[in-house]
């Protein structure tokens, strides 16, 4: 097989190690080994409540509950792709290792473990008011079709913006009760930011998707990445500009915005899509990025 060979990021090692035999499978099949997902599925939620907290006890308190729902439905979304992609996933040097894929849990067992991850997310949307609430579910549309992208169009990873940039809607509105325009750009910064991140993702399985039939902007874009990213990234920034600007935030949010901005153009000015190694060590810096952001917008609210 032609390819990364050898290479893969799952971590059977670390604390997982020292789970019960029985529990190991379904942490790797949630991705506790890797909990980056959780960050940045949880980071446009904590962008939103930056944004609308009414007060420090409010934010505190929706920043613990998104931060659980995170980690659960991050979870319950890589259960659902590994049951659409496990047949896939063994054809796929970086995957094969996975729980469905390797067989150390059953498809049955999956589904069961879904459920109750599914649970758990439920129990903690209802802490919530209403109107997040109907937001929250809306998401599960998203969440349940962005595995079937990847087999339909070459931008993948801009259904996964909607779906992960889902938080910076559910986090305003968790914390004000009603949507904003400001709200609106927020959530476009995080599709960008998403669609940026995720494209240098997915270089890593670029050779194997093309074998096996995956379409991703990897692919799309290939060796004209690099600007590809440096728009997507330039998108951003510009976005949480005008989130500022629509939301008043003072004249410190867009010095403090710097830091997150140095962040992104580092991962322009280094990104090597030929090293897998280094595209995930790309990627990981976007839990940096997006916590710098959101300190900007506290910044910026003080």
């Amino acid at each position: 097989m032609q390819g990364n060979q050898g290479y893969t990021d799952i971590r059977t090692k670390g604390w997982v190690a020292n789970l019960p035999a029985w529990a190991r499978p379904y942490a790797l099949l949630m991705r506790a080994d890797r909990p980056i997902g959780s960050w940045l599925l949880f980071l446009p939620g904590l962008w939103g409540i930056a944004l609308q907290a009414t007060g420090w006890g409010q934010g505190l308190w929706l920043t613990l509950l998104f931060f659980v729902g995170a980690v659960v439905m991050r979870g319950a979304g890589c259960v659902v792709n590994d049951l659409w992609d496990r047949d896939i996933d063994r054809q796929v040097e970086r995957t094969r290792g996975r729980p469905l894929a390797s067989g150390a849990v059953t498809s049955r067992q999956a589904v069961g473990f879904l459920a109750l991850l599914c649970v758990i997310g439920l129990l903690v949307l209802l802490q919530l008011n209403l109107a997040a609430i109907w937001l929250g579910v809306l998401s599960l549309l998203p969440i349940l079709l962005y595995p079937l992208a990847k087999r339909v169009t070459d931008y993948p990873q801009l259904v996964l913006g909607f779906t992960f940039g889902w938080g910076a809607l559910m986090g305003p509105v968790a914390a004000s009760g009603s949507p904003s325009w400001a709200m609106l750009a927020l959530y476009a910064a995080t599709i960008f930011w998403i669609l940026g991140y995720d494209t240098i993702y997915a270089h890593q399985d670029r050779e194997d998707d093309a074998m096996v039939g995956i379409r991703s902007t990897a692919l799309k874009f290939g060796a004209r990445t690099r600007p590809f990213l440096a728009a997507c990234y330039a998108l951003v920034l510009l976005l949480l500009v005008l989130t500022g600007w629509l939301s008043g935030l003072n004249s410190w949010f867009y010095l403090a915005l710097a830091m997150p901005a140095a962040l992104l153009a580092y991962q322009v000015v280094e990104l090597n899509i030929h090293d897998p190694g280094e595209c995930l060590t790309l990627f990981k810096l976007n839990r940096e990025a997006g916590l710098l952001a959101a300190l900007a917008i506290l910044i910026g609210r003080m």
